[in-house]
């Protein structure tokens, strides 16, 4: 639903706490009643992203009879792939269709959670398939792109020093924009060693950071109260990092990358 693991622990936990919350003996269904909940939550971050991004790519042709390493390889890529293509649709084509043809919610619950009729939820759906359908797939430059800056998030998170100088070039460069540094003054860092330790700084803002599109290329974003507030964009070079942009200006957000959507 959502293509980030931290992402759909936020909202299974948000889940828990509302079920807290409720007199338990009020709930006839109590898995229907988190089916409904965890649905809105996740409704309700999609809605909180940067707006709709297309992207225009060449669909990858596989030939041959693949080893079982390259089948898990493929199976990998095919899931980068859809969670790429899932993000061209909207948050209520992205929810009906993952909801009803992945977990086959029925298209009345569905449109319980949407605030919509049944005949809306089903539309919905029938569009979100249309588009799926004739969307294109992403090159495999997109995959790799999307599977480094994951990790270079996962990494973040975590604190791992480690895994983020394996990711780094190293000549690898840093550039922030005055407003996205504590000094007020911009930031330039050279070197792997320098960058991973900015990225270790970053770790507080990156709980609330997920991947995405941006302007077509693989971004990690950070929103706040709905907007996008910093933007981190990527040059990668050999399946490694060679430069970062961090951009927090508002007027530069607003221009080049647009509000969240609602």
């Amino acid at each position: 639903m959502l293509g980030s693991a931290s992402e759909a622990d936020d909202a299974v936990q948000e889940a828990w706490l509302r079920l807290a919350r409720v007199d338990h003996d009020t709930l006839r269904n109590t898995r229907a009643w988190l089916t409904t909940v965890v649905a809105r939550v996740c409704l309700d971050m999609l809605r909180s992203r940067a707006a709709r991004r297309e992207v225009a790519l060449d669909a990858p042709l596989l030939s041959g009879s693949p080893d079982p390493e390259q089948q898990a390889l493929m199976a990998d890529s095919v899931g980068l792939a859809l969670l790429v293509v899932l993000d061209t649709l909207t948050p209520a084509e992205r929810l009906a269709f993952v909801l009803h043809d992945m977990f086959a919610v029925p298209f009345a619950e569905i449109g319980s959670i949407l605030g919509r009729s049944t005949p809306a939820a089903k539309m919905l759906a029938s569009r979100a398939r249309r588009r799926l359908r004739h969307a294109q797939a992403p090159e495999p430059d997109v995959i790799r792109q999307r599977k480094v800056v994951e990790a270079f998030l996962a990494a973040s998170r975590k604190g791992d020093f480690a895994a983020l100088l394996d990711l780094l070039a190293p000549d690898v460069t840093a550039r922030a924009d005055a407003p996205a540094t504590p000094a007020g003054v911009p930031v330039r860092l050279s070197g792997a060693d320098a960058v991973a330790q900015q990225a270790l700084a970053f770790a507080h803002r990156a709980r609330h950071a997920h991947v995405g599109l941006l302007n077509g290329e693989m971004a990690i974003l950070v929103t706040h109260q709905g907007r996008l507030a910093i933007a981190l964009t990527f040059t990668i070079r050999d399946e490694h990092i060679a430069t970062i942009d961090i951009v927090a200006d508002p007027q530069r957000l607003g221009t080049n990358h647009g509000a969240v959507t609602h």
